[in-house]
């Protein structure tokens, strides 16, 4: 239809830049364009240099340091039986499948490697009456503990601090690249208050 008024169009938005524009040529890049982008490139290139390192250090620390954690446990605990001197509470749904993976504190009887009796506490099955025993891990001194670390969970823990230290780097790089980037920024703007600072008596001086 003959003078049908078109739609309204959306403001256009921020002219696109290329990706690497900072090192192409032209009359407005400013010699600080040209340093944070290759300060960019030179904290990729550390960070992908540094972060293997990091890991690999660290996860040879930290095995070290896991496997002698181990070898202790193993020479301070052990298993033995131990006997309920209580009865353990009631599971409120009996038979239920929680039930079955429910463990409640209940006070036991144990003896250590020196031959003392001890009691201690100890997370067992709920029901379980007075009398009974369950096997746990104990301290030289009788008190319960976990059992020592096991290859898997050495392992596990090896990766999370090999994992830690490589986003350690890769984050160190990143901070540092915005924090260059913020006094790139600023002294861009203080570098245009001079410049405007010597450009403005011109435009506002009448002749």
């Amino acid at each position: 239809m003959a003078g049908e008024i078109p739609p309204a169009q959306p403001p256009p938005g921020p002219p696109a830049r290329p990706l690497l524009w900072r090192w192409r040529h032209n009359p407005l890049r400013r010699r600080t364009d040209s340093f944070h982008a290759w300060l960019g490139l030179g904290v990729l290139i550390a960070v992908l240099a540094l972060a293997p390192v990091a890991a690999l250090v660290a996860a040879k620390t930290a095995r070290a340091h896991y496997e002698d954690t181990a070898r202790h446990q193993k020479l301070t605990r052990h298993v033995t039986t131990a006997t309920l001197t209580h009865d353990a509470p009631r599971h409120p749904e009996p038979g239920s499948d929680e039930e079955k993976h429910t463990r409640y504190p209940a006070e036991v009887r144990v003896v250590t490697r020196d031959g003392l009796e001890r009691h201690t506490r100890a997370e067992v099955e709920p029901g379980l009456a007075a009398g009974n025993t369950v096997r746990i891990w104990i301290t030289a001194d009788g008190e319960t503990t976990d059992p020592p670390l096991t290859p898997k969970e050495i392992r596990s823990r090896t990766m999370g601090w090999a994992l830690l230290a490589a986003m350690g780097v890769a984050l160190t790089g990143a901070a540092a690249h915005a924090a260059t980037g913020l006094a790139v920024r600023r002294r861009n703007l203080d570098d245009w208050d001079t410049a405007w600072a010597r450009t403005a008596p011109r435009w506002t001086t009448p002749t």
